[in-house]
């Protein structure tokens, strides 16, 4: 007897991951630098953010410029961490007195 209402097994649930790129990609752009060393490792990952072409005018794409910002926030740290930090709350402040003038513009309307 078969069950109803199931679909496959649970490879079903998995979702695809982003194409991981190879490890050699820019072996001739690091010509002659040593691969371990954490300067070179960073200048690769470096050339790969700025080789991604992702769509920017999607809902993912400008989640991934945030998330591009404020992973190189971090990554430079100090005064330009703290910069990026009170960006972040200004807009945030902008977003919550935008909401709090559209609730009372309805409310007025509903009810004034």
């Amino acid at each position: 007897m078969g069950t109803t209402g199931t679909y496959g097994g649970s490879d079903d649930d998995a979702r695809p991951t982003a194409p991981q790129p190879p490890k050699d990609r820019f072996a001739d752009d690091l010509i002659g630098l040593d691969p371990a060393d954490p300067e070179a490792k960073a200048f690769a990952e470096h050339l790969d953010r700025v080789e991604q072409v992702a769509p920017s005018y999607t809902v993912e794409g400008y989640l991934g410029q945030v998330r591009d910002f404020a992973e190189s926030a971090n990554r430079l740290g100090g005064h330009h961490r703290l910069t990026a930090g009170i960006l972040a709350a200004l807009i945030l402040l902008g977003v919550v007195v935008a909401a709090w003038d559209a609730l009372v513009f309805i409310v007025g309307v509903l009810f004034g």
